[in-house]
């Protein structure tokens, strides 16, 4: 999972694609990076780190020019090492840079095709890598002077050879800002334009909160399958380039990955978290309509939304029983369990007069691993908690997400291949409820009627891309699961790509 920001402007475009970054930081603490275009030459910084400890004020003088585009990144596919952060960069043809957001399913098909065909190197494990060179190798077909439809060809071959989940932004030397979503849209992004006086700056990213942060007017999103160019004037130009676009957005951006004042695909995340606790409430009520819970407390902060809605739903007291340090990043992607164990307490701390003597329902937006709700309910109960129940607002997590978050590894899933009762059980709970995903998925449509079909893959295994099998899921569990990455992470290995100059290295 990662956050992308692109933005060709009338000024210098430094502090805005920051401030774009930082209301994006929630897609990705691992790494941030940033490149701009000036006078024929890019500009990059990028690290592993939080945002504001990447940038610093030698590193933001440095970054000039009117055209940039951000990255923040969770590690997916490939490493979580520093060569492996974006945006990534290739000489020819032209010169373009790119950041991407999600995974090809076909990486390693596409790596052979570039060697072998294409003849060009791959130097990463990571999938953004390919992405762009297969984008250099079709864009690099058109010739030395590209019209928007040359940009549009070239992105329509991509789509012909990649799969998967992705949405990516890039800058063509000379030419402009270029952005394009999988034809089957299931990673999102939005774009928007404002103008200060001095003509029209367009934005394009992830999510619409970055737009909100910089005075952006949203004007949509990507359709899937739909390619953006905008050139150094600041023109745009869209064109629909895959042949057959189905929109399928992540399901689980609406639960958990969004920001809740983001809209996407049309959709106020906030108010499908809405309807979540509603349609939760509703099969609370009727699987057990003389229910003893006494207040209904959320696990903080992406349950906030659905549990109080639960709680109006029910007739139950809503209180805040944990109390959150902002500074430790989501646990459920962070690489192996005693890591994990360790950051839940460092993260949540009891307030023991809400729990006390009381029959608490406790609420979060899924359950990936169980080993933050594991440790949460046994904290409820050392503050003194009668009975623990405890709903999740999104329906079991069976299966790996193979399209841009990090659940690898199907034997990592506390949920797969286990009842909601021993899933109960495991995570030491009196009672547990889970959404039914079609509740799920009518929470969504509630909100916005148009969007007829989701990817759902983590819930259900049914994988839209078409291209997923056993093999493929057993190869993918090999190489990145907790075991694989922690394997990865101390090979030490220095990669050769573009780096920052020597004395951006911190005292």
């Amino acid at each position: 999972m990662c956050g992308i920001v692109g933005l060709l402007a009338k000024q210098t475009v430094n502090q805005a694609i920051y401030d774009a970054l930082t209301v994006l930081q929630h897609r990705g603490q691992d790494a941030a990076g940033m490149m701009t275009w000036s006078e024929g030459r890019f500009l990059l910084r990028k690290s592993n780190g939080l945002v504001r400890d990447v940038f610093h004020t030698r590193h933001m003088a440095r970054l000039k020019g009117n055209v940039g585009i951000g990255h923040v990144r969770y590690p997916t596919a490939g490493s979580s090492s520093e060569a492996e952060s974006q945006p990534f960069y290739v000489n020819s043809p032209y010169g373009i840079s790119l950041a991407h957001n999600g995974n090809l399913t076909n990486s390693d098909q596409l790596k052979q095709e570039l060697f072998s065909s294409d003849l060009r190197h791959i130097n990463t494990s990571s999938d953004s890598e390919v992405l762009l060179n297969v984008f250099a190798h079709e864009l690099g077909k058109q010739g030395p002077h590209l019209e928007p439809g040359d940009i549009f060809d070239a992105v329509r071959r991509v789509y012909r050879r990649c799969r998967g989940g992705y949405a990516a932004v890039a800058i063509i030397n000379g030419f402009g800002l270029v952005a394009f979503r999988d034809p089957n849209g299931i990673r999102p992004v939005v774009f928007g334009t404002r103008d200060e006086g001095s003509g029209q700056e367009v934005m394009i990213a992830s999510e619409s909160v970055a737009l909100d942060v910089g005075g952006f007017e949203l004007h949509r999103d990507l359709a899937p399958g739909e390619a953006i160019f905008v050139d150094m004037e600041g023109n745009i130009h869209t064109q629909s380039c895959a042949d057959r676009p189905n929109l399928s957005p992540c399901i689980f951006e609406h639960v958990y990955l969004a920001r809740p004042d983001s809209i996407l695909d049309g959709a106020y995340v906030y108010g499908t978290r809405m309807q979540m606790g509603r349609k939760l409430g509703d099969r609370i009520r009727s699987e057990w309509p003389e229910h003893d819970i006494d207040v209904v407390i959320p696990i903080p902060d992406t349950s906030r939304t659905s549990a109080l809605e639960l709680a109006q739903h029910l007739g139950v007291t809503y209180r805040e029983g944990f109390m959150k340090n902002r500074y430790i990043g989501r646990t459920f992607i962070m690489p192996g369990q005693t890591q994990r164990k360790k950051s839940v307490r460092q993260k949540l701390n009891a307030i023991d007069i809400e729990f006390k003597g009381k029959n608490v329902l406790l609420v979060d937006d899924s359950i990936v691993r169980g080993t933050t709700c594991k440790q949460i309910i046994q904290m409820a109960r050392e503050a003194g908690a009668n009975k623990v129940y405890f709903a999740s607002a999104a329906p079991p997590v069976r299966y790996p997400n193979v399209y841009g978050i990090d659940m690898p590894a199907a034997t990592e899933l506390i949920a797969h291949g286990r009842s909601e009762a021993e899933v109960g059980e495991l995570i030491g709970a009196d009672r547990i409820f889970y959404q039914d995903l079609d509740d799920l998925k009518a929470a969504c449509r509630e909100v916005n009627p148009e969007l007829a079909t989701f990817d759902c893959s983590v819930f259900d295994g049914r994988y839209i891309t078409g291209d997923i099998d056993a093999g493929y899921l057993s190869a993918l569990e090999a190489s990145r699961n907790d075991a694989a990455k922690q394997q990865q992470s101390t090979g030490g290995h220095a990669l050769v790509g573009m780096h920052n100059q020597e004395d951006d290295i911190d005292d």
